[in-house]
């Protein structure tokens, strides 16, 4: 079990990145407001089983990596530190793609829903690429079973992500149209997370553990 102070940092990273709407929640708004709450709820549901997926692959590999190298798994860390901000980069000088935000998804079974939710988290290289960025930054190898570290900040990150995904299902119903397409919403959404992945790439360069009592 990880110390309770990771945890509490972690949970504090987690919802601050979790409660600012990406392509998946922009996706869950648009099945919520094109067939209903329950769609988006079942949307949710599909993205987070994508997520577990991730999150067991991202806690074997980085197991991996740590038991060939400790200097291998430090670069890992600061790599992902370096993507974190590459984020925020992207996020604010890229051009913003306004008119895919309003397409409308033609309607679907429940049961489809949720699989091409799974599918499109499951197959998505950017969900991973944070997986292996984001987590690995609160793991100290000094404590031990690097693997059920990852695995619990893993599935705790996907319990958080049904929780905050699943309240933009519930609002979508009301604001749902106005958030897929407004600019102005859209523009300022692409500066706040874009500062907060920079704000956590930097804090997690500042603040990483120490590994002077792992053994390889």
């Amino acid at each position: 079990m990880p110390e309770f102070s990771a945890i509490l940092a972690f949970v504090t990273a987690a919802v601050i990145l979790l409660v600012i709407p990406g392509p998946a929640v922009l996706y869950i708004i648009t099945r919520s407001t094109e067939q209903g709450t329950k769609a988006g709820l079942v949307s949710v549901c599909g993205i987070q089983a994508g997520t577990v997926v991730h999150a067991v692959a991202a806690a074997f590999g980085v197991s991996a990596i740590l038991m060939a190298s400790a200097m291998a798994f430090a670069l890992l860390k600061y790599a992902g530190a370096a993507y974190l901000i590459y984020l925020g980069c992207k996020k604010i000088f890229g051009k913003k793609k306004t008119e895919e935000n309003k397409t409308v998804l033609p309607p679907q079974s429940m049961k489809a829903i949720f699989w091409q939710g799974m599918v499109v988290n499951v197959l998505n290289p950017k969900c991973a690429l944070f997986f292996f960025a984001f987590l690995p930054q609160f793991i100290n190898p000094a404590t031990g079973n690097v693997t059920g570290q990852v695995l619990f900040f893993g599935l705790l990150f996907t319990l958080l992500a049904f929780m905050t995904d699943g309240s933009y299902a519930l609002a979508a119903g009301r604001l749902g149209k106005w958030l897929k397409g407004n600019r102005y919403y859209l523009r300022l959404e692409a500066y706040v997370s874009g500062m907060i992945y920079i704000l956590l790439g930097l804090l997690t360069l500042m603040m990483q553990p120490s590994h002077s009592s792992h053994k390889k």
